[in-house]
């Protein structure tokens, strides 16, 4: 109790005077008895580490305070990632019940999320894996977070767990190229396989800044966050009250290069056309040449090791960021898709190219995505993009009925 009383004192103003000073030295020379017997015994320690979260929470939202309008997220995540020392890693399990810990990551940000890529050379043989946890990992004592130690107390907050047994038949291929093969497992998992020996030679992992913080620092290690629900507002004079003026940010990337970064205004449904469960917002029509989105460069995932690195093409990042009518995120995610070739010949006398398709789909909502490949110019066009969104998320969302 006395050390960590003497912790607590050097980074807080006690209340009380707890030292007794000699005449010119400032050096401490014995314990306010007082201070020590009138604590139970691991008092000062826990009033420590809660003042140390505190100041470090008080930081990071501060910093998170700042909303981006075309994003409708907090601007400065990524300083408030490193304000607050939060750090990912992944735990792999073995069928026997043995555990592998990587933790050393590169993280590569973007305007809406981050990407986290793991490598190793002592990866366990694919074969014997069973699950793998990826989690939030938070220092205990923030000032050391510039450094952390590993085997340094911290706190363990788990995002996600992903089944890794007979990986190549229970998830979806994504690609490959003359090294590695890609598999994605939702929400956001990326499992790159050395083709040679069916092992794996990477992991990466998306996540979009809503509620990142929060999914990465609130949970324990053995139970996930668990999102607080939206209060719906139910608004009688609006008939259509749900149904208008949402908002896309759509960000599509692929390591270190972005193809695309584009805000959609004003998308909106109408009654007729919820269909099988789904409210339908056109945010890119194929008939209207005028809204066609250009994307930057030739769509390819990069991916490296201490001896290697690929780009696995057609393979990209799509980050969607889908705002109700007052900016709030709506319906956020991060993951991984590939683009393939259409049997469907092209419609449109203004390209005439190859067709080509992508898109992602959860219990949430689905997108879908077409575009044209100009081989003229070496770039993709899209030419239809349309949001397929849930209508019980709708209805849950707004307490309204469609």
């Amino acid at each position: 109790s006395g050390i960590w009383l003497k912790i607590y004192s050097s980074c807080f103003q006690p209340k009380r005077t707890i030292w007794k000073m000699k005449s010119q030295q400032t050096e401490a020379v014995s314990l306010d008895c007082a201070a020590l017997h009138d604590r139970k015994p691991g008092y000062w320690k826990k009033e420590y580490i809660l003042k140390e979260i505190a100041a470090v929470k008080t930081r990071v939202m501060r910093l998170v305070k700042p909303v981006d309008p075309y994003t409708g997220l907090p601007c400065k995540n990524k300083e408030a990632i490193k304000a607050s020392g939060l750090s990912w890693m992944i735990v792999l399990k073995d069928k026997s019940g043995k555990e592998h810990i990587i933790e050393k990551a590169n993280l590569s940000f973007k305007d809406t999320s981050v990407t986290i890529l793991w490598y190793s050379t002592n990866w366990p043989c694919l074969d014997i894996l069973s699950t793998l946890k990826l989690f939030g990992v938070m220092p205990l004592f923030p000032d050391q977070s510039r450094d952390p130690s590993k085997n340094g107390p911290r706190r363990c907050s788990l995002i996600a767990e992903y089944h890794l047994a007979n990986l190549t038949e229970s998830s979806v291929a994504l690609g490959a190229d003359k090294l590695v093969q890609l598999f994605s497992l939702n929400p956001g998992l990326l499992v790159g396989l050395w083709k040679e020996k069916n092992e794996i030679a990477f992991v990466m992992v998306s996540l979009h800044y809503h509620q990142l913080l929060e999914r990465s620092t609130l949970g324990s290690a053995t139970v996930q966050y668990a999102l607080p629900p939206n209060k719906p507002v139910l608004d009688d004079v609006d008939p259509e009250h749900g149904l208008h003026d949402y908002s896309l940010h759509l960000d599509i990337h692929g390591g270190s290069c972005t193809y695309l970064c584009g805000t959609f205004k004003s998308l909106f449904c109408r009654k007729g056309d919820i269909a099988n469960g789904y409210l339908r917002l056109q945010v890119v029509r194929l008939k209207d040449n005028t809204k066609h989105v250009p994307l930057a460069g030739t769509l390819g995932l990069s991916w490296e090791t201490d001896a290697f690195k690929g780009n696995v093409k057609h393979c990209c990042v799509m980050d969607v960021t889908l705002l109700d009518e007052t900016g709030k995120p709506f319906w956020c995610f991060s993951a991984p898709v590939y683009v393939e070739l259409s049997s469907k010949a092209s419609s449109l006398y203004d390209y005439m190219g190859h067709i080509y398709t992508t898109g992602y789909a959860d219990s949430e909502g689905k997108v879908c995505v077409e575009l044209e490949w100009l081989e003229e110019t070496k770039e993709y066009i899209i030419v239809s993009l349309v949001l397929y969104i849930s209508t019980r998320k709708v209805n849950n969302w707004y307490g309204t009925n469609y």
